[in-house]
């Protein structure tokens, strides 16, 4: 790493997402080719999120990539806002298509499409349908690999249910699953909360939110999960039979996490040396090095490697044999992937039947005999995934200013960056003026928090609190 979190953050990131080889640049403007090591760490988010909805009655389906230019006119307040990212298909190899299709965006009307098919009667709800995809959106702002791409992944979550309390009961519930994979494997802290009028996802009666915040100052979105009512199943016909024989629309949610969450996870846990990896998520936990200076160590050595590795089963572990490499430069290139672990094995540990272990979260070394290593390294692991979120808590602690005044407020912005906890009106008119005059946006409204002032805009009586920030 040539470049230092705390001085270029910017240039940080790009290097350690590089470096890291966790991705490479498309050679079409925002678009990135995920390499092994990255996929792997969604893999294991994928595996976890969908355990846990597949308990709860969800099944994953697939639907089109393709979605044809009338259906998405069907739900004008939510199309209108894609418009501006919509990448479309005009021709069918030569010949000019009749009509335009458009790749993917989101899938709630295509899926509504189905869903109208699909429902019937009461019998056939609750559908609880998941997609994992990849979805495009045109990006004009400057890109940055998993955070802000034309082309990324995601799963969507698209459910209908018979009442309006089934479908909000669904989408606390997802809510609730989110902030346990993000902060339970990711270790990266989150305020959840509703969203503004404004911030809201088109067409939703209400967005709910998962906001994290970065080291420099800057709010990231981690997830949402969106109460839909009957704003879609109107336009787009999914009704249904209830039990008194009597025809009503079903209720639908939506909801969606991305590999923006490696984004943060990159961001909340780097350091000047490159990668910090959560151990719950690591692709290798541990690595071990050994370190020989002539033929006759080699051997000897090597058999030792290899039979610590065999003891160590069940810990996602590798074994560093590379020919032409001196210690030091594998201990970096390990490093700057972030891998929790370094089991460093040579002539004298084997005299005296121990390890070293190197711990990357702070670098501290300790050594640790043969007999006890298996349980000293599940220890470890467990131990660095907990000081990592505590860590990471006490910065987004450290994160939160409360203010009263505007004056307050765009001082924070001027100063220390952060979320911003205020009381306000929650009109349309404070927030644009908000977001006019510091670029600022209302970020979540927390559930259940009083209000302590007026409102910090313009001063009139506040009726709940909220957190705003710069975000990405």
């Amino acid at each position: 790493m040539t470049s230092k979190k705390g001085e270029n953050f910017s240039e940080w990131y790009s290097q350690a997402v590089q470096k890291g080889e966790l991705a490479d640049y498309g050679p079409i403007q925002g678009t990135i080719a995920f390499r092994p090591y990255s996929y792997e760490i969604w893999e294991m988010i994928q595996k976890e999120f969908d355990a846990r909805i597949k308990k709860l009655g969800h099944k994953n389906a697939y639907f089109p990539l393709l979605i044809p230019e009338s259906l998405l006119d069907k739900e004008a307040e939510h199309f209108e806002t894609f418009v501006p990212e919509v990448f479309w298909v005009a021709y069918n190899g030569n010949a000019k298509l009749a009509e335009k299709y458009a790749v993917r965006p989101t899938s709630e009307t295509i899926i509504y499409y189905f869903m109208s098919k699909w429902i019937r009667s009461w019998r056939d709800l609750p559908l609880l349908l998941n997609q994992w995809c990849n979805v495009l959106r045109a990006e004009i702002k400057a890109t940055k690999p998993f955070i802000r791409t034309s082309e990324f992944l995601w799963q969507e979550g698209h459910t209908a249910h018979a009442t309006k309390e089934e479908a909000e009961k669904e989408v606390f519930t997802i809510l609730s699953i989110y902030k346990e994979i993000v902060e339970g494997l990711l270790a990266v802290p989150v305020i959840i909360g509703k969203k503004s009028e404004m911030e809201k996802f088109a067409g939703a009666v209400y967005t709910t939110t998962l906001e994290a915040m970065m080291p420099d100052g800057k709010a990231l979105q981690c997830g949402t999960s969106h109460f839909l009512g009957q704003n879609f199943s109107k336009p787009f016909e999914v009704s249904f039979l209830d039990k008194e024989e009597k025809n009503d629309f079903v209720y639908t949610t939506s909801w969606g996490i991305s590999t923006r969450l490696l984004g943060a996870l990159i961001m909340v846990h780097g350091d000047d040396k490159g990668l910090v990896l959560p151990p719950k998520v690591a692709p290798i936990q541990a690595v071990i090095v050994p370190i020989y200076y002539n033929e006759q160590d080699k051997k000897r050595i090597l058999g030792e490697a290899e039979k610590i590795k065999e003891e160590l089963g069940g810990i996602r572990i590798e074994m560093d044999t590379r020919e032409g490499y001196t210690p030091g430069w594998k201990f970096n290139y390990w490093e700057l992937r972030g891998v929790p672990l370094r089991i460093e094995i040579g002539p004298k540990d084997i005299e005296n039947n121990q390890v070293v272990i190197s711990k990357r979260i702070d670098g501290k070394k300790e050594k640790v005999g043969r007999s006890e290593l298996k349980q000293r390294i599940k220890e470890e692991l467990e131990n660095e995934q907990e000081q990592m979120f505590k860590k990471a808590r006490a910065s987004l602690d450290g994160s939160i200013t409360q203010v009263r005044t505007f004056d307050e407020f765009k001082k924070v912005l001027e100063t220390k960056m952060g979320f911003i906890k205020v009381s306000w009106c929650a009109s349309k008119e404070c927030e644009e003026g908000i977001k006019n005059e510091t670029t600022a946006t209302c970020r979540a409204i927390p559930f259940g928090e009083q209000v302590f002032s007026d409102c910090v805009y313009c001063g009139k009586k506040a009726i709940e609190v909220a957190f705003f920030a710069k975000s990405y």
